[in-house]
């Protein structure tokens, strides 16, 4: 049992500081979501231009290229809300289940797709981090439009990433994700709450 204890805090350990400040810069990022402070936006940047370099040593393709797309939706993300700031606010609103229906069509055509092309240059666990990437360009955009499913999106999301991470020996990050499914709750919470406000 020591012996099982030692080895945990020894990976511990060996994690760079690039993760840690990756991971605390996270973390910022989605409190300051579920808050719908536009600052969420640059603690994204941040966090995605390190993991960028991170996931790319860890021959995690697909998590790599992942956070180009999240680098650039940073910048999106951070320029639509602004310019709705002093005009008409971004509002919490839903999807259809014709166009959830849609996505979970689009992602079983694509996963298999890019998996393919991953596993073709040796990416780690290329179907399971396909199929996440796919998900999470989705509920990216859902956060930058506001849609309230994205929480739901990133509950699975954000359960599959914790594997991947934690067999690829990112401790640190695993640990982010377990943090942000706990954030998740909070979000919906808040969300509501803000809805609710909304309609009233």
């Amino acid at each position: 049992m020591n012996e099982i204890f030692t080895k945990i805090i020894t990976a511990f350990n060996a994690q760079s500081g690039l993760e840690i400040v990756a991971v605390v810069c996270a973390v910022l990022y989605l409190v300051l979501v579920v808050r719908e402070n536009i600052w969420c936006w640059f603690f994204a940047f941040v966090s995605t231009a390190l993991f960028i370099y991170l996931f790319h040593e860890g021959a995690l393709f697909s998590e790599s290229l992942l956070n180009v797309y999240y680098l650039v939706m940073a910048v999106y993300g951070w320029r639509q809300w602004l310019n709705k700031t002093d005009k008409e606010e971004v509002k919490i609103h839903f999807w259809s289940i014709k166009v959830h229906f849609s996505i979970a069509i689009a992602a079983a055509v694509l996963t298999p797709v890019v998996g393919f092309c991953m596993a073709s240059i040796g990416a780690a666990f290329p179907y399971l981090d396909a199929f996440v990437a796919i998900l999470s360009v989705i509920a990216t955009v859902m956060v930058t439009k506001k849609v309230f499913e994205n929480w739901y999106y990133w509950l699975l999301i954000d359960s599959l990433s914790i594997y991947i991470f934690w067999q690829k020996q990112y401790y640190f990050v695993a640990a982010l994700y377990v943090a942000y499914i706990v954030l998740i709750f909070v979000g919906i919470k808040a969300w509501n709450n803000a809805l609710n406000n909304q309609k009233s």
